[in-house]
């Protein structure tokens, strides 16, 4: 008889404590492309891994860098950082956090298939001094390092080898591993489901070590491509949480009942870049050839563009036309600088037959349609631009599923791209964005793999330089170096726009992160 009370008090405690949970209900146009924290470096994917991972170090709500999987950092020597590392902490498994597990995390990083070799690229090595303390030494100075850690996850050296999740899922290739479904991080949160493009399930790691300025027990992730529909879910309340808003319903959730919408600025710049290296332009109607090699070209393509009206029309005013590739808020940004060429299509026009192409040619735009704010809209505006001086756009726009593995191969000749610098630095958008692609990681995401051997020359030395004056100084000349070669065209920078319930209060960082930890939503009254 005892036996069965206690039972009965089991089940009753558990019931009330299942009623009493709070499901915080997210949506967002595109779905997380895998659960793997290496396999992606888009901030969509690293937000959401960051509430399941953690890094050594991560930001806080002033964007400042803040101890997490580390616990104290500094440098012994020009060269060496030495990291001690919380003691206590385990993985949502059970198994125990150390030394092993970075130096793991650090190998799996730099391989092949990872995303993430650009902040790991750098590093020279790792060593183990003990169980709690590594030292991470660089190839060179590196002043900046604890910057770019703060997106390195760690991972379990020991769930990765038993899962024979060893190496990162590579999203080039198609390539998938238990780590693209399943999830051990030592995060205030695991994860419980997961079904790729329908919803994703997070429940509260208990055994976190850390306090959480969040009550929320449980989060679910669903993606919602139609504008209308996610507006709809919030406004009847299936949602707590939705971004981003259409721009053309920012008023109307403002005016409704119950939600409100949070806006600020975003250091994402949106821009395009164009095939400059193979011979022949793919995906083009020019044979024999690449028209994008032509500085007068790509010139042209910059000054048929009139992004006021893309800021105006497009954009609903939510955007602010750049002429750099990283805008204000990033360190290094060059504001006298950030000064656009005037949109002329008859300057365009005479650029365009001055190298040989006075009928235009025509060419495929990659476009994502469910990235970036009205990001196939943007796309739609500059293929009308350009018709103007006889460039035909083929424009190809689909889901981020797609597109990424698309161009992460370098199979586009023109495409449209955002970036965000985690660092919060010019040297992440010159390194990754701008200097010669190696396979080391540098130049990653130069896509149409732009090449200035004074730009990485100067790429290479801003990372090693401590003097803040003349740093800037070293930035300036290679954003005007890219500048002039037109290497790529920046477009603008976005504005971030999140709309949630009243109930629900929460922290918007510039880079569009959205951590579940500082998310609460207001108690319900009790029946």
């Amino acid at each position: 008889m005892k036996l069965k009370k206690t039972l009965l008090t089991a089940a009753l405690v558990l019931a009330c404590g299942l009623s009493n949970a709070v499901t915080l209900r997210v949506a967002n146009q595109g779905d997380v492309q895998s659960m793997d924290p290496h396999s992606l470096n888009e901030s969509l994917q690293l937000s959401f891994d960051s509430s399941i991972y953690e890094s050594l170090v991560g930001r806080g709500k002033d964007m400042s860098v803040v101890a997490l999987l580390a616990t104290k950092w500094r440098q012994t020597a020009p060269t060496v950082w030495r990291f001690d590392l919380r003691k206590g902490v385990k993985f949502h498994d059970g198994t125990p956090f150390t030394a092993d597990d970075v130096i793991f995390s650090f190998k799996r990083a730099t391989d092949a298939g990872s995303d993430m070799k650009g902040y790991v690229a750098p590093i020279k090595e790792l060593r183990k001094i003990d169980d709690y303390t590594v030292d991470i030494e660089t190839l060179t100075p590196f002043p900046i390092l604890p910057d770019t850690l703060t997106v390195f996850a760690i991972m379990s050296k020991k769930w990765c080898e038993e899962n024979k999740a060893e190496k990162p899922v590579d999203r080039r290739k198609g390539i998938e591993n238990t780590a693209s479904f399943k999830a051990n991080g030592t995060g205030p949160f695991r994860l419980k489901e997961r079904q790729p493009s329908v919803r994703t399930v997070l429940v509260r790691n208990f055994n976190y070590w850390d306090k959480v300025e969040s009550n929320v027990d449980e989060v679910v992730f669903t993606p919602i491509g139609s504008d209308a529909t996610r507006v709809a879910a919030l406004l009847s309340g299936e949602i707590d949480v939705m971004e981003p808003v259409p721009l053309q319903d920012i008023e109307r959730i403002k005016a409704s009942a119950g939600n409100t919408v949070l806006q600020g600025p975003e250091l994402r710049t949106i821009f395009l870049g164009m095939d400059q290296k193979r011979d022949e332009l793919l995906f083009s109607s020019v044979k024999g050839k690449n028209p994008f090699k032509d500085k007068r070209v790509r010139q042209a393509f910059y000054q048929a563009i009139d992004v006021e009206t893309i800021k105006s029309r497009v954009m609903r005013g939510a955007a602010t036309p750049t002429a750099l590739m990283v805008g204000p808020g990033v360190n290094g940004f060059q504001a006298d600088m950030n000064k656009r060429l005037p949109y002329d299509v008859e300057a365009a026009k005479k650029l365009m037959a001055d190298a040989g192409y006075a009928s235009g040619f025509e060419v495929t735009m990659n476009c994502p349609n469910d990235r970036y704010v009205n990001d196939a809209a943007i796309c739609q505006a500059v293929a009308a631009n350009l018709a103007r001086i006889g460039v035909k756009i083929n424009l190809q726009a689909e889901t981020k599923n797609t597109y990424f593995p698309k161009i992460l191969r370098r199979d586009t000749s023109f495409y449209l791209l955002g970036w965000t610098p985690s660092t919060t630095d010019a040297h992440d958008a010159l390194y990754n964005l701008m200097a010669t692609p190696t396979d080391k990681g540098q130049g990653q995401y130069n896509l149409g793999t732009y090449s200035n051997a004074k730009l990485d020359e100067l790429t290479g030395k801003i990372q090693t330089e401590t003097d803040k004056a003349k740093r800037n100084e070293m930035i300036r000349e290679a954003f005007k170096i890219h500048a002039d070669d037109f290497g790529h065209i920046p477009l603008h920078q976005q504005a971030l726009a999140w709309a949630y319930g009243k109930k629900v209060t929460l922290a918007q960082l510039p880079t569009n992160y959205m951590f579940f930890k500082w998310v609460s939503l207001k108690a319900k009254p009790a029946p």
